[in-house]
Order: structure tokens, then sequence, then C-alpha cells
């Protein structure tokens, strides 16, 4: 039995992966900063340590004796508005994580990062690791979180070993932003699908994507980066379309013109920043680029070097969300409940 720390257990793919390490009988610490975190960590079979992820003290005495830290605590939302906020958390966040597991003398590192850290001007076709960090990013979020890889990985020494796993779209039992976002899109008659919604896109499975980070923990090569996916690419409309029959939603959405979508996002997006609007931009620029373009990886890398399969297919991770489908239901379903 070996000790884990994780960054992040309190959200979707953190959780999943204090699920999965609690399954294999490992002694899991998980950051917690506050106490609905700390219940829901001590719920996945792991022991908060209250914190903040910039909180070193907090974070070295968590890590003490542990062989590896997961860090998955990540800013996900907010406009150019919140950019300070986003680089606290992913970018100051990461450099303290660093720090602490070099203070702890813990020798693997996982960061969890994301496909948009590559994604730059143009779409990601067939894209491998390869791909080189662009010059202009799709938003604050994208360019946080390319900055904390690249920062996570340059410092990967004998000592401690540095890797990132890239999921994309990740999906699956407990998610809190793709379908959920979807479903109020349709419901809303907001959802519109970008060129008819034609593209193709990779996705990640929530437990393929945890597959990827255990098996990247595992034997991942220090200072790399891993693309982790479901497989074959699909188009984005029928997944979207696939995704929201799970909770009983057709979407009756029309089509827009991908050069209008982006058009218009980055001229509602550039009035927001410059004045300094409260909330968000009604159409955002990095959400279209995100599900109105194809994004197609490849994970070969991962296949090959890892031994990664991703065991769960979409039809398999569609029928489990069917099966929680409950119309009356007041209560959205427990993500550990089938396991």
């Amino acid at each position: 039995m070996r000790a884990v720390f994780v960054t992040g257990g309190s959200g979707f793919l953190g959780g999943a992966l204090l699920d999965a390490l609690s399954e294999r009988g490992e002694d899991v610490r998980a950051l917690a900063r506050s106490e609905a975190a700390a219940a829901t960590v001590v719920a996945r079979g792991a022991v908060p340590v209250r914190g903040d992820v910039t909180d070193l003290d907090a974070l070295t005495a968590g890590m003490r004796g542990a062989e590896l830290v997961v860090h998955a605590a990540a800013r996900l939302r907010g406009g150019w508005a919140a950019v300070d906020q986003l680089r606290r958390v992913n970018v100051d966040g990461s450099r303290t994580v660093l720090q602490a597991a070099r203070s702890a003398g813990v020798p693997r590192l996982v960061l969890i990062s994301t496909e948009q850290v590559v994604l730059g001007d143009r779409p990601l076709v067939s894209a491998d690791e390869s791909a080189p960090y662009p010059q202009r990013y799709v938003g604050p979020y994208a360019a946080t979180k390319a900055e904390a890889e690249q920062l996570v990985l340059a410092a990967s020494t004998p000592e401690l070993t540095t890797v990132a796993v890239r999921p994309r779209l990740v999906w699956g039992r407990g998610d809190t932003g793709l379908l959920p976002g979807l479903a109020a899109a349709a419901r809303s008659g907001r959802l519109r699908w970008v060129d008819g919604g034609a593209h193709l896109t990779s996705t990640t499975h929530v437990r393929n994507a945890v597959e990827g980070v255990l098996a990247a923990a595992d034997r991942g090569r220090g200072g790399e980066a891993y693309f982790v996916t479901d497989g074959a690419p699909v188009p984005f409309r029928v997944f979207a379309t696939d995704l929201l029959a799970t909770c009983g939603i057709v979407p009756d959405a029309g089509s827009v013109s991908g050069r209008v979508a982006r058009a218009a996002a980055g001229g509602t997006g550039a009035v927001w920043r410059t004045l300094r609007l409260p909330g968000g931009p009604p159409v955002d620029l990095a959400t279209v680029r995100v599900i109105g373009e194809e994004c197609t990886l490849r994970d070969e890398r991962a296949r090959l070097e890892l031994g990664y399969e991703g065991h769960v297919t979409r039809e398999q991770g569609l029928a489990e969300l069917r099966s929680d489908y409950t119309p009356a239901a007041a209560t959205p379903p427990d993500p550990r409940r089938g396991k």
C-alpha cells in the first residue's frame, strides 16, 4: 500500500481518482479547503488535509511520506476579468505544489492538464504530443494551464519525476461541467450546433482519464505529457445528442456558422474586457473553439509507453448514465453508484 496525496479531490475527475485509489487499497490523503470539500473526500475514502492550493505548509504536511502526488486542483471557469484568480490557482498553486513535493521528498508527481494547452489559432486535427505550445491561447484558462504544465514538466528531476496527463472533454457519472452545461443550454433554447455539429471530436470518459493518470503515475517518463482519449473520434453532434438523451433531453437546436459564432464571441469578449463588465459574455470564444470545431487527438504515446487502454467505451459510459436517469429524481445520481 502506497501513500498518495491528491489536490482537487472534491471535484469531478479528482473524486473519481479518489474512488479508484481507495478501491486499490492505497493510503489516500486529499487537500480540502472547506468543510464541504472535506466531507466529500471522506465519503470517497480519503483523509482530508485542510488548506488551500497555495498553502505551502498544509501541502507539505499532507505530502510527508507520500510516494505519489496527483495535482488535479484547478480553476476552470472565468474569462479575462478573472485572469488573476485563474493565475493564482492554476499557476501559483502548481508552483506551490511543486515546492511542497520537493520539501516533502515525494518521488513522483502527476499533473492533470488539458488539450487546451496546445490549442492556438488553428484547430487540433489528429494532434499528438509533438504539437507545440502556441503563441496565443483560446482563453485565460488555457493560458494559465499551459503555464502550469510547462512549469511542472520543466521541474522534473531524478529526485522528483513530473508527468502531465491531458484528457479531452471529460464526461461520465458525476459530471459537473459538460453535460450540465449542454443540458442547461438545450433547456433554455440557447443550444446551437456550430456548422451543423458535424466536426469530429475526441472525448475521455472520467474512468479512462483516471486510468491514464494512474498509468502515468506508474510508468510515465519525467518531463513528458500524454494525451488520453476514448479512442476513435466521433461527430460532436452525435456525441452531444447521445449525452443529452441520457437525461431525457432531445435537443431542438438550430445551426450557426462557425465564422459567425467566432466573430460574435470575439466581439462580445472584447467588449467585456474593455468595459470590465461583471460576469461573463453571453458567447464565450473559448467555448466556441473548444466544442465548436474539430479536435482530434492521437494517444498512441500513452498506449505504447504507459500501457493505457481506455477500458470504458462510449457505449458503456452512456449506458451507465441512462441507467441513472429517473425523470422525477429530485437530486442528481451518486457518481459512485454501481462501482
